[in-house]
């Protein structure tokens, strides 16, 4: 009888075992399976989401953007230069295309004006980028966030190549932005070497800016970085004391007395003095600046509304300063 059962007790031991064992195996089996499928989850994720690094910063977007919004005027003229035209684009008046603008992104959807680009016309477009500017407040980051991830697209002339690149990523353009820079370089570098051995060189060169005065600003805003780290032309002393748009009169320009004047003008800009570019022409100290004596006054060398430190507008200036002033 203490043999059988024994028997019995090995016998149950066994299948005790066997049980475990069995069991361990499925859990050993469920784990796999969850595991694997996490790596499926990851991969999968990986296939959709790409990470985009710009300026410093990380952003997660699609890993294939089809739907971009260029909500700033930075973005649209990055856009011109590589031959994207975004799903929708800011304006002005909030309603057109700026003009010169207009034959390149003829047919995006205007989402509203450049201070506050319109959220529910972004969402109607669902799209899967937004380039907007680093003008933009915390607030309206966040909110632009909402609808999809927006990167705070620089205003800042000295960020002009990032901001293309980024742009020629996203869009699958990168081939496209790197030969635009390059063109650039080249032109540029020619373009150095013919004012370097001309009477051009030695000369003291200032843009103004129209803004219901003569409005100027430091070396490295708008057009000045083109002129005076591109170009190569000194920058007048006057500037070194000016810390943004400033105005300055009539006066103070004969004082300063430069031999090139590249003049810019808008009429969406000056709305409320619609004769003033034809008054500064004609008021009589303007004209006594050695600039106006030699016929070195340039007006609109490149449209007025262009935001100076992008690549649109150093292309065309440095293509617009080659025609008109080193013909």
């Amino acid at each position: 009888m203490k043999k059988y059962r024994t028997l019995v007790s090995a016998a149950a031991l066994a299948l005790m075992l066997a049980a475990c064992n069995a069991e361990e195996e499925v859990e050993s089996s469920e784990a796999n399976t969850e595991q694997v499928s996490k790596d499926d989850q990851s991969v999968a994720d990986e296939a959709t989401v790409q990470k985009v690094s710009y300026l410093g910063n990380d952003y997660d977007v699609p890993a294939k953007v089809d739907t971009i919004i260029a909500a700033s005027l930075e973005a649209m003229e990055d856009a011109a230069v590589l031959g994207v035209k975004p799903a929708g684009v800011i304006s002005n008046d909030g309603k057109t295309i700026p003009k010169y603008l207009e034959a390149d992104l003829a047919g995006a959807t205007v989402v509203g004006s450049k201070k506050e680009p319109n959220t529910e016309a972004m969402l109607s477009l669902n799209p899967d980028v937004i380039l907007g500017t680093s003008k933009w407040d915390e607030a309206q980051m966040t909110n632009y966030n909402k609808i999809a991830t927006t990167f705070p697209y620089s205003h800042i002339s000295t960020n002009w190549k990032e901001n293309l690149l980024l742009f020629g990523q996203l869009a699958g353009k990168e081939a496209e932005a790197q030969k635009a820079l390059e063109d650039y370089e080249t032109t540029l570098a020619n373009t150095k070497e013919t004012i370097a051995s001309s009477d051009l060189k030695d000369k003291k060169v200032l843009i103004i800016r129209v803004r219901g005065g003569l409005a100027v600003y430091p070396a490295g805003v708008y057009l000045n970085p083109s002129i005076y780290e591109d170009f190569g032309f000194s920058v007048p002393e006057e500037l070194n004391a000016i810390e943004a748009q400033t105005v300055i009169t009539y006066e103070t320009l004969a004082e300063w007395n430069p031999d090139m004047i590249f003049l810019q003008y808008a009429d969406d800009e000056n709305k409320e003095t619609p004769e003033l570019l034809k008054e500064i022409l004609d008021n009589p100290i303007f004209s006594s600046t050695t600039a106006a004596k030699t016929n070195n006054v340039h007006v609109n060398l490149i449209d007025a509304m262009a935001q100076g430190g992008t690549a649109w507008s150093k292309i065309n200036f440095l293509k617009a300063f080659n025609e008109n002033v080193l013909k």
